[in-house]
């Protein structure tokens, strides 16, 4: 019998503010990469309360989400070791609040920065997944979804 396949379930902060979007450069098996803030979704944990959770770790800012982005599939192939990678990232856009200067940024990440689109998009090739400018390129259409889109049931926050 074949293994069951899941994809890594990931959550992302879309921050923009005058006219930049907050990035984290982090080191990767591949290298520098670019990202939004963002990981993986833990286990007893609602996404928009993941997506708060990985934007402080990854920032040092505490993040609100305030609307659903969008929910996004990628399939990648990591140049460092060919392992085939399905990720699933539900991404949330919000409220960034002041930065936290006694807080250590996660592990990997190098620093965070503010990117115009233009930046961005000339940076592609630096960029951990391709749903960074997904994600930009919805939110600059002003594509918003309410939080209330994605339902988390009591009993996977209870464990």
């Amino acid at each position: 019998m074949d293994a069951r396949w899941k994809p890594n379930v990931t959550v992302a902060a879309i921050v923009e503010q005058g006219g930049r979007f907050l990035l984290v450069e982090e080191q990767t098996a591949d290298g520098l990469k670019l990202n939004n803030p963002a990981g993986h979704l833990d286990p007893g944990e609602a996404p928009a309360d993941g997506c708060a959770r990985e934007a402080l770790e990854e920032t040092g800012h505490r993040f609100r989400p305030t609307a659903l982005l969008g929910i996004y599939l990628t399939r990648t192939r990591r140049p460092s070791t060919g392992e085939d990678v399905t990720y699933l990232r539900l991404a949330f856009c919000g409220e960034l609040g002041e930065r936290d200067a006694t807080r250590a940024l996660d592990e990997g990440i190098v620093r965070t920065l503010w990117l115009t689109p233009e930046e961005m998009r000339a940076s592609a090739p630096r960029h951990r997944s391709p749903l960074l400018l997904r994600c930009m390129e919805d939110y600059l259409a002003g594509i918003r979804h309410p939080l209330s889109t994605v339902y988390t049931d009591p009993g996977v926050t209870s464990v």
